[in-house]
Formats: C-alpha cells, sequence, structure tokens
C-alpha cells in the first residue's frame, strides 16, 4: 500500500509545490479542501497532514477553517504559514495583525536543534516569509523551537501531540534548505519510506488500468505531445491490443510530427494506430478567418468531428484514455484574493461531447509533468518526445497572425524546424520552457542578390518559465539568435526579417493569440 501524506489547501499559490516537494521526497501526495471532513481523510490511512498556506486571515467572519476533528486523528500535523496560523486558533493560542509584516526573504534562527524538523541543519538558515498577521500568544502545550527578526514563534512544536508549525515556506525554492525540513517532516516525523518511485508507480498503474478495464477496448487521442505519448506508452503495457490510438493531422503539426509518432508508436512500441489525415478539411474551414478565437473553435469543433468519425470506424470500444495530469483535477479553492483561484478544475482533453458515452481512463491523473516526463523514460519513450516543449492544441494556427493557408503554415514549419534545430544542436532547447518561431501578418522590403524583396516576418519567441504561468525571455547567445535569423532568411522562401520577442509574461502572453 502506497505511504501518503495528505496537504488541505487553504488557498495558497504554492500548495501544489509542496505536494511536489513532497513527491521528490519520494513520498506520494494529495491535496484536499480545506474543509475535507476528518473522516474522510482518516479513510486514506495517510502518514502525515499538512495544512498549506493562504491569503486569509484565521480571525476574519469567512476565513477558511478545517474540520476540528483533523487534530484528532492521531498523525503528525504540520501547519506551514496559515497553518501555522490555524494551529494557533484550534489549539489555544492567539493570533493578530502584526506591526511589521514579514515579506521575501530572511534569516531564521533554530533556537533547539533538538526539533528534529531541523535534524542535521545548521543554526542560521535563510528563509522566505509571505505574510501579515503574526502569532502574540502559542497554543497550549506548544513552544518556540526558531525565530526570526520580526517573529518570536517562527517554528513551534507539541511533541506530545506531534504538531509542528512554521511562520514561512520551506517549500519555495528562496528557502534553499527547505526540502531537507520537509523531509525531517514526512521521514523523520511521520515514519514514511521512500517508495514513491515511478518504477514503483508503473506497476500500481498497471494493476489498477487492468482492473478496470477487464477486457474491454480503448481508445485514445495521440497527439504526439508528451502527455498522450505517456499515457499510450502506459496503457499498451497494461492492456497491449485492447488498445487503440487514434491521430489526428489537422495540417497544423510541426515539421515531422506524423513521421515521428508513427515510427515510435507504429513501428517501435507496435500499437495499434489509426492515421487520420484531416489536414486538408481543417485548412478549408479556416480559410478567410482571422479571428484567434474564432480559429480556435473551428479547430476544436473539427476535431470532434473527424475523432467521433475515427473512433466508430476502430470498432467499438467501452473506454477513453486522456492524458489528464494532476494540477487539472485538483479543485480550486474559492477564496477571495485567492491568487491560486484560477488554476484549472477537471477538464474533458478536447472537449469530447457526452453523447459519445465512453467511460475514462486517467492513468496520469495523480502525476504532475515532471513525473510524467520521468514515467516517460522508465517506458522507454525516447528522449525526443519525453522532454518536447509545450505545444499549443490549435497548433501552428495560433503561431500564424491572421489568415491560415497552406503557403503559411509551410513558411512557419520550416522556420520552426529551424529554430528547433538549432537550439537542440547548441544544447539549449532541453534548458528552457519554449522556443519556437511566429509568422506575422508583416511584410517588408528586403534585398537578397540583386532583388527587391517583399516578405513575411518571422518573431523568434524563446521564455525560461517553471509551469508556464509566469515566463521572462531568454538571453540567448548573440551567435546563435544570428545563426538562427541567418538560416531562416536564407533557406525559407518568403521570409526576409527576423525579430526577437523580448517581453515577459505578464504583461504579454507565452503564445501570440
Amino acid at each position: 500500500m502506497t505511504e501518503e501524506i495528505v496537504i488541505l489547501d487553504f488557498g495558497s499559490q504554492y500548495t501544489q509545490v509542496i505536494a511536489r516537494r513532497i513527491r521528490e521526497c519520494n513520498v506520494f501526495s494529495t491535496i484536499l479542501r480545506y474543509d475535507t471532513p476528518a473522516t474522510e481523510i482518516a479513510a486514506r490511512k495517510p502518514k502525515g497532514l499538512i495544512l498549506s498556506g493562504g491569503p486569509s486571515s484565521v480571525y476574519a467572519e469567512d476565513a477558511p477553517l478545517p474540520d476540528r476533528a483533523i487534530f484528532k486523528l492521531g498523525i503528525p500535523v504540520l501547519g506551514i504559514c496559515y497553518g501555522i496560523q490555524i494551529l494557533a486558533q484550534y489549539l489555544g493560542g492567539k493570533v493578530e495583525p502584526g506591526q511589521k509584516r514579514e515579506y521575501g526573504k530572511g534569516t531564521l534562527t533554530v533556537t533547539d536543534d533538538s526539533c528534529r524538523l531541523f535534524h542535521r541543519l545548521p543554526e542560521s538558515l535563510q528563509v522566505w516569509n509571505s505574510h501579515g498577521d503574526r502569532m502574540s500568544k502559542l497554543p497550549d502545550g506548544f513552544r518556540p523551537v526558531a525565530v526570526t527578526e520580526n517573529s518570536e514563534y517562527a517554528a513551534i512544536e507539541n511533541k506530545a501531540k506531534q504538531c509542528y508549525g512554521l511562520q514561512f515556506h520551506p517549500e519555495v525554492v528562496h528557502t534553499p534548505r527547505g526540502r531537507e525540513i520537509l523531509s525531517n517532516f514526512v521521514h523523520g516525523i511521520c515514519g514514511c519510506g521512500r517508495n514513491w518511485t515511478m518504477r514503483n508507480y508503473i506497476e500500481q498503474a498497471v494493476e489498477e488500468i487492468r482492473a478496470q478495464v477487464g477486457n474491454e477496448r480503448v481508445i485514445l487521442g495521440l497527439s504526439g505531445g508528451v502527455d498522450s505519448s505517456v499515457a499510450a506508452a502506459l496503457l499498451h503495457k497494461a492492456i497491449g491490443g485492447q488498445l487503440t490510438c487514434i491521430f489526428v493531422n489537422n495540417g497544423l503539426l510541426r515539421a515531422r510530427e506524423p513521421e515521428v509518432v508513427q515510427e515510435v508508436f507504429g513501428r517501435h512500441f507496435k500499437v495499434k494506430l489509426e492515421f487520420e489525415d484531416a489536414s486538408r478539411l481543417f485548412l478549408e474551414r479556416l480559410k478567410g478567418v482571422t479571428n484567434p478565437e474564432t480559429k480556435r473553435k473551428i479547430i476544436g469543433r473539427t476535431f470532434i468531428e473527424v475523432f467521433q468519425s475515427a473512433t466508430r470506424r476502430a470498432g467499438h470500444a467501452r473506454f477513453l484514455a486522456q492524458g489528464t495530469l494532476y494540477p487539472d483535477v485538483i479543485e480550486s479553492v474559492p477564496i477571495a484574493g485567492n491568487p491560486a483561484a484560477m488554476i484549472k478544475s477537471h477538464h474533458n482533453v478536447g472537449g469530447l461531447p457526452k453523447k459519445m458515452k465512453f467511460k475514462l481512463v486517467e492513468p496520469l491523473k495523480c502525476l504532475f509533468k515532471d513525473e510524467v516526463r520521468q514515467l516517460g523514460l522508465e517506458l522507454g519513450l525516447p528522449k525526443e518526445i519525453v522532454f518536447r516543449q509545450p505545444f499549443p492544441g490549435p497548433g501552428l494556427a495560433v503561431r500564424i497572425l491572421g489568415e491560415v493557408t497552406p503557403r503559411r503554415c509551410t513558411i512557419l514549419r520550416n522556420a520552426d524546424r529551424i529554430v528547433v534545430e538549432e537550439m537542440k544542436s547548441s544544447g539549449w532547447y532541453y534548458k528552457v520552457w519554449q522556443s519556437f518561431a511566429v509568422l506575422l501578418p508583416v511584410r517588408s522590403v528586403g534585398v537578397m542578390g540583386d532583388e527587391r524583396t517583399y516578405d513575411f516576418t518571422v518573431a523568434l519567441r524563446i521564455v525560461e518559465s517553471q509551469d508556464g504561468m509566469t515566463a521572462d525571455w531568454v538571453k540567448l547567445p548573440y551567435e546563435l539568435l544570428e545563426k538562427i535569423a541567418s538560416r531562416i532568411t536564407n533557406e525559407v522562401k518568403g521570409v526576409n526579417r527576423v525579430c526577437l520577442d523580448i517581453s515577459s509574461k505578464p504583461p504579454a502572453t507565452i503564445e501570440w493569440e
């Protein structure tokens, strides 16, 4: 049975980061809503409980508060930031507005190194604070074990009740030794082993897939992206010939995308692969369309239509598999001022209509993106697929500003291929979040040889990011930028000018449409 740490989410923008840090300790973690009943938590038999941070004040009238019975579960509890204030509020302490707010970098001084949270850690630690309230009175039975410049209760413990609290955020990268603090909690205090590995997960997932599917057939829409590719490899390992993958070529794909998918899954993995070349249909329906949202809707509707038709030809199947990831199924906490409130809730990829009457198989729904990549490597997928950069669902249509035509698709596909080739050969491709070309509806005068040209402009978009929510442009070496630009203008017919997008997100987005 998998050992588990439950995290109650009080609306912190860092809740998912806590879960990822726990998993980096090779311990499985699950995020639940702050108001999850204690009986429901107990049924999961967790080894420990973490109370996340959040934007609220515990003394506010509409403050999100947990079931009081969580403190009677008999398992270790760790409160982080808002979580430590929950400990105070429920267990006899007092929280009030601080005279000095603590935001950003701070120095933590451990005053009692016998506290197991700080086992094998130095007396002085850099930490990251983000709070305006302070604990003015300790809860009954607790004692302080660390302080900061503005907080005498920066870390507290009640060893008898196995309750611990941290006023700072150990999960963020700005607390360099924070992962060790969390490791001390899950291993030293909760007694967890180190059994959460992708190799173990494969065995567990294969059993679960077989139990859910039985002898029925499964359909999977294979896009060639990381998530659907890993889902396909895992399902094929579990049920073999019961899986049929459908790959739809919408004419808006990257260079060699159809060939790579057919090579890897059809010939290498021997997956049953139905190839639907609907490129002409998609491009016909996009003719004359310039509005980005209209493009997306046309592509989405057409995909559903083509996919439905392909599933009928593939024969009867009871299950539809999707590469849904854990961040997609975590329910956002509806708290006023919650910076994480816009995190998407569970979605049905592609918006496939309910009338298709499939039962869902989602073998990746408890994994984060980095774990999916690890899983892909364990399953033997090539690095080219496992570490490929994100690609928008509507494909090149949202990287061609203005009307999408066959010629413009060819121009952009060729330019983008050069970007990828040069990023890979220079070693930069796997260091950045995304690197791609955008075709602008801007034509300008140029000179090639002795001839005057009037051709298109390509913009380079190269950004670094952790999760795509924010991003910054990458300062590539001038020599590399020069080589990319030179190759595009020399090799791609129809382009005579290359620009570099140096906008960050926000205010800009990563994609242009």
